[in-house]
């Protein structure tokens, strides 16, 4: 699918310009109260760590997803510590500040990823969700300290839209100035790569942060696989870039996780608890 939006705002899916309403969805949804919002963001919170659980992204206690409230932006939702994805309801999310008090919510915090995502969404005003895992193909790949080459159409959504970040590489990153140093490796892109550690991903909705770790999760394991067979060949940097316009902006990432979010509604209701 190539999905963009033209200078004047105009939809376009494979080269037809499409009205919102032929394309079913119109974006995020706005909000008349910030209670309204809240609510729907610790939704896609909640879901999005359902999907992480059930494409195999939990390991032990390790990995969490944040989303900033809308309401306080120094405050950030987040999955309790030492629960399952796949078990995570709304009600069981925490509320926590940037001095790592956990002030919503009566289960304990990760502190890394209290300091780490604290870190991130003050260093970067830009960033609504982040989202980091043990995934075995990101940590893997984070293990060779290269980025991600332009070898896929897929791949291309992070091509010059990601870091590869050396500091405090296979440590466990529990001291505030250690968050603070990685995050002020990461000033813009959707994506990072931690050496020895893994992948982070950001977005303006927990839905385009999911989906970038999924697809680079992915993109990742395809390059291993190509790698091992043999020498990928590069897309040509001009075809590279325009592919990232088209797959790669914001919206994108949102739109290409909505049939993820209505799988896990369906299969998963109870989420909503």
């Amino acid at each position: 699918m190539d999905m963009s939006i033209t200078e004047s705002g105009v939809r376009m899916i494979d080269g037809v310009e499409l009205t919102p309403k032929q394309v079913g969805l119109d974006g995020p949804p706005v909000f008349a109260s910030v209670e309204d919002e809240r609510l729907h963001r610790k939704q896609k919170l909640a879901g999005a760590l359902r999907i992480f659980g059930r494409v195999g992204f939990g390991e032990g206690v390790a990995g969490h997803i944040t989303v900033r409230d809308p309401e306080f932006p120094d405050h950030f939702w987040v999955n309790p510590f030492g629960m399952s994805f796949r078990h995570v309801r709304v009600s069981d999310l925490l509320l926590v500040n940037h001095s790592g008090e956990v002030v919503y919510g009566t289960r304990p915090v990760n502190r890394a990823a209290f300091v780490i995502h604290s870190a991130i969404h003050q260093a970067r005003p830009d960033v609504i969700s982040a989202a980091h895992s043990h995934s075995v193909h990101g940590k893997a790949f984070a293990s060779l300290g290269i980025p991600l080459d332009p070898i896929t159409q897929d791949s291309c959504a992070f091509y010059g839209d990601h870091r590869v970040i050396t500091v405090q590489g296979g440590a466990v990153v529990f001291d505030i100035d250690a968050g603070k140093e990685l995050a002020a490796h990461f000033p813009t892109g959707k994506a990072a790569i931690h050496q020895n550690h893994g992948l982070f991903t950001v977005g303006e909705t927990v839905d385009e942060a999911c989906f970038w770790f999924l697809s680079m999760d992915r993109s990742c394991h395809a390059q291993l696989l190509a790698m091992a067979a043999g020498t990928p060949k590069h897309i040509e940097h001009s075809m590279a870039q325009y592919t990232l316009e088209q797959t790669g902006f914001p919206l994108a990432g949102w739109f290409s996780f909505q049939p993820l979010w209505q799988e896990i509604c369906r299969t998963d209701p109870d989420l909503f608890d």
